[in-house]
This record gives structure tokens, C-alpha cells and sequence, in this order.
């Protein structure tokens, strides 16, 4: 019978994710991480993923992500290497990684690390194709909560820090300080972050918007409110294109009520009525410029960026701003 040793840290305890969602629901602002809570919704975000991820469609897209693993290998020259990816998903791409630095004759070790525990089991399956057991160390945890990484990852190699497809949907305020803490002197930063195309970043952002506002990512997206008894027919699920933090603009998903709705959480009442309205969901999308920009507040500095030829996506490698480098 095959187990696997996973650390549950306490911001993932049954008690802080209700406290978590009651918060959702009553701000109406849905945290992130519920769309990712149940197999269910693992197995549509996967499937949708597999859809509409340029990584997985684009040739070109493939490549950047190959060029900025070669790179991050290259960098990193410490004999053992520790892998921390956060937000990992299903862990594709660290395992690539995984495999380049094995490759090199590294060491190496992997903490793939998220909120959602099927995630990190799917991400931990992957990089066993290439990893000792021993070597993997499966973190569950909500990234958003402060300090809920510091003492996990207090006592690791040089690492390369990857957070592939996840900077969009935090605010860059909140997340960015975050990030610079993990990063030491001699760790890396690989994270990608969506891009609106051309130098019209308005016209930019509209010509993205299909790939957010349609029928998989709308079914993604229900997932979550008709869980908690909510019905199609309560309202309607518009996408939105806003200005956020920053100069930054986002995709935005809502639900409108055009009905009233009760939804009843372990005897906790909520109550929706006729034109209210629930969000979703956020997409940040940036511009190279900025991400330099933004990173260099938290001391973070770029050595190296991929950008597809479409403009939609790129990958940023950071390292740490040294005395000599400011």
C-alpha cells in the first residue's frame, strides 16, 4: 500500500479554512484557493489548463520556459539544490527543472507547496519521476497567510524559488514582500506572470479577455458557488476588465445575482439579493517594465527575462539586490 508523508501547516486546519471562507463570503471576495479546495475543481482547473495554457499549446511559450530553466541551473552552483515551488499546481514544471539540475549532477530537493492538497500530490507524483522519496518534502499551506513558509523553509540549500502562474492572482502589495523575504543572497526567483501584448496596454488587455471569459473557465469558476447551493439561474457571470494596484489592470469575474439566494454554512446564514454581486475571481496582467519595476521595491532585481513572441506570457529570473549591485 503506497502512502505519502505530506505537512499540513495550521493555516490549512479545517477551523482556519472555514474561518477563511466565512471571510470570502461575507466580504464577497472569494479567496483563491477555494477554486482549487475539492478533487472536482483540481480536476477542471487541470483540464482547463491543459485547454487554454499557452505553455501547453504554444511551441514558442514552451521554449522561453526551457531557455529559463537552463538558465536558473546555470546560476545556482551549489552541488545541492533545493527546489521550493510554491503555488506548484500540478508540478510539471518543477519536475523539468527537477530533471535539468539532475542532469548537472545536483543534488537535488523539492518542496512542492500549495493550498490544495490534490495539488501538491499531483506535483509531488510528478517530480518523483526523477527525485528520491526521501528528497521530497510536500508542504500544504495557504501562501496568502504571513510567515506561513519562514519556519518551514528555514534550514534549506541554495534554492530556486518557482512560482509559475500565480503572481497574477494576488495583489502585487501583498505577495511581493512576501516573496523578497524567501529569497536569499544566493537563491534564484523563477516565477512567470501573464503579459498584456502590444505597447497599448488597454487594447492589450482586451484582446486577452476570451481567454478568460469562457465556457471552461466559466464552468471552473461555478464550481465553487453552486458547491454551496447557490443555482446557475441565481444570476449571471460577467468578466470585467478593471484597474487595480499600482497602474496595473486585471480581469475580473463576478457573479450578479438577479435573484435572491440563502446559502447556508454550517448554521451560518448568508444572504444574496437581486443585484448583488460576488467576486470571483482576478487576473493581474503586467508588462516587463513593470515587473522590473515592482520587484526592485522589495529588493529583488532581474537577471533575466523570457517574453513569447505573442507578448502574452513571459518568465522572470530574480536574484537578491546586493550592496554592489544597488
Amino acid at each position: 500500500m503506497k502512502t505519502a508523508d505530506i505537512v499540513i501547516h495550521e493555516s490549512q486546519f479545517p477551523d482556519n479554512i472555514r474561518h477563511h471562507l466565512v471571510s470570502s463570503l461575507r466580504s464577497r471576495k472569494i479567496n483563491h484557493k477555494f477554486h482549487y479546495d475539492s478533487v472536482k475543481q483540481t480536476q477542471k482547473w487541470l483540464a482547463l489548463h491543459q485547454i487554454y495554457s499557452p505553455s501547453r499549446n504554444d511551441e514558442n511559450c514552451r521554449a522561453i520556459y526551457e531557455n529559463s530553466f537552463e538558465a536558473a541551473a546555470t546560476k545556482i552552483k551549489a552541488k545541492a539544490v533545493h527546489i521550493i515551488g510554491l503555488g506548484c499546481g500540478g508540478g510539471q514544471k518543477d519536475t523539468r527543472l527537477l530533471e535539468l539540475l539532475k542532469l548537472r549532477g545536483k543534488d537535488i530537493f523539492y518542496t512542492p507547496c500549495d493550498a490544495s492538497t490534490a495539488m501538491v500530490l499531483v506535483a509531488r507524483q510528478a517530480a518523483l519521476a526523477c527525485l528520491r522519496e526521501q528528497n521530497c518534502f510536500p508542504f500544504v499551506c495557504d501562501l496568502a497567510v504571513p510567515d506561513s513558509l519562514q519556519k518551514f523553509l528555514a534550514n534549506r540549500h541554495p534554492s530556486i524559488i518557482t512560482f509559475f502562474g500565480m503572481i497574477p492572482n494576488f495583489e502585487p502589495q501583498n505577495v511581493l514582500p512576501k516573496l523578497a523575504s524567501l529569497v536569499r543572497v544566493k537563491d534564484r526567483l523563477l516565477f512567470s506572470a501573464n503579459v498584456a501584448p502590444g505597447k497599448n496596454y488597454a487594447a492589450g488587455m482586451e484582446k486577452i479577455l476570451p481567454q478568460y471569459d469562457n465556457p471552461p473557465t466559466r464552468d471552473w469558476l461555478m464550481t465553487f458557488l453552486l458547491d454551496l447551493g447557490v443555482e446557475k439561474n441565481d444570476g449571471k457571470l460577467k468578466f470585467t476588465i478593471e484597474s487595480g494596484a499600482f497602474g496595473l489592470k486585471r480581469i475580473v469575474a463576478r457573479f450578479h445575482f438577479i435573484r435572491p439566494r440563502q446559502v447556508e454554512l454550517e448554521s451560518e446564514y448568508f444572504k444574496f439579493c437581486a443585484g448583488d454581486s460576488v467576486r470571483l475571481f482576478f487576473s493581474y496582467r503586467y508588462t516587463p517594465e513593470r515587473v522590473r519595476k515592482l520587484l526592485k521595491r522589495h529588493g529583488l532585481e532581474v537577471c533575466g527575462e523570457w517574453v513569447t513572441k505573442s507578448e502574452e506570457e513571459a518568465v522572470f529570473l530574480a536574484a537578491r539586490r546586493t550592496s554592489a549591485r544597488s
